[in-house]
């Protein structure tokens, strides 16, 4: 597992962070390098829009900080972000068409995270599993601040994918391919979180991008019996227990950080699901008391798991 493997997957990784982003994704990213200045470190896109030259969602964007005061500006939000990361807010940015006029505007979810607490969350004693279970699919770097950063994020992006692996390594009989292997990862992380998916997603997942899933599969060995190097320690139901927890308290952490997180959440179930959900303007204005029932319908109805 060392050696040339790991140089395999750092090449793998490299590869797809310089892997070009669309227009409008760079538009964003330069918005919030124009917003936030010196206080950038480096900025990830991820997610569906990150396939597609025309995004017609919400792009998704992780945004590296050393110091979160000189990001957030305020005393509130850095502190809320350093007990429980990542800070999410929507950014709408103007769409410029070819021809100077404006294109409409271009809707972004951002996430804000200090790149220490990013590489933390990426090893395999992490009890949190949401940031290793994002970046073990590809992403862009569309900014970094210096090529030191740059090396920092994929030395904990190659630590992400190991973690995840190897959690996916106890559970997936060694004999499995690595379509099998990919989607019965991305069905354990989406377990360890509250989704709203459709179960066919971890299929989806991996079918999007089967020459990166697939090269991390052999370059880590995962189709022979050469394991014992990823295999990490600790309980995969506290794990999961734990990532469920997380999920309800950033919920009710964005109730007062995440402007407009209430309609963004309505817009992930609607567009994952078809499921569409009507709030009250009560419910609009009172996030975290609704949050329980709302949270128990969706439940009841299957939707969310």
């Amino acid at each position: 597992m060392n050696g040339p493997q790991n140089e395999r997957l750092t090449a793998l990784i490299a590869s797809a962070l310089a892997q070009p982003a669309n227009a409008a994704a760079q538009s964003v990213a330069d918005a919030i390098r124009a917003g936030h200045g010196t206080g950038v470190r480096a900025i990830l896109f991820y997610g569906s829009c990150r396939r597609s030259l025309q995004p017609d969602g919400v792009l998704d964007f992780y945004v590296l900080v050393d110091n979160y005061r000189d990001y957030h500006g305020s005393l509130f939000r850095p502190l809320m972000n350093y007990l429980l990361p990542p800070d999410v807010s929507f950014l709408r940015v103007a769409n410029p068409s070819p021809d100077g006029e404006s294109g409409g505007a271009i809707a972004a979810k951002v996430a804000v995270i200090s790149l220490d607490q990013f590489a933390r969350r990426m090893r395999p004693d992490a009890i949190d599993t949401t940031l290793w279970a994002r970046f073990t699919q590809p992403s862009s770097l569309l900014y970094a601040a210096d090529e030191a950063t740059r090396k920092q994020l994929i030395s904990a992006l190659s630590t992400g994918v190991r973690t995840a692996c190897g959690w996916a390594a106890q559970r997936v009989p060694a004999s499995a391919p690595s379509a099998v292997f990919w989607s019965q990862l991305f069905a354990m992380t989406y377990a360890a979180e509250l989704r709203v998916e459709q179960g066919n997603r971890p299929e989806i997942i991996y079918d999007n991008d089967t020459d990166y899933y697939d090269g991390i599969f052999n370059a880590l060995e995962l189709d022979r019996s050469h394991l014992s190097g990823l295999a990490p320690s600790g309980s995969w139901a506290m794990r999961r227990i734990a990532g469920k927890i997380f999920s309800v308290l950033r919920l009710c952490k964005g109730a007062f950080t995440f402007e407009g997180g209430v309609d963004y959440l309505v817009w992930k179930i609607e567009r994952h699901t078809g499921y569409a959900v009507s709030l009250s303007p009560w419910q609009q204005r009172h996030p975290i008391l609704a949050a329980p029932r709302l949270l128990y319908r969706l439940h009841r109805r299957g939707i969310l798991r």
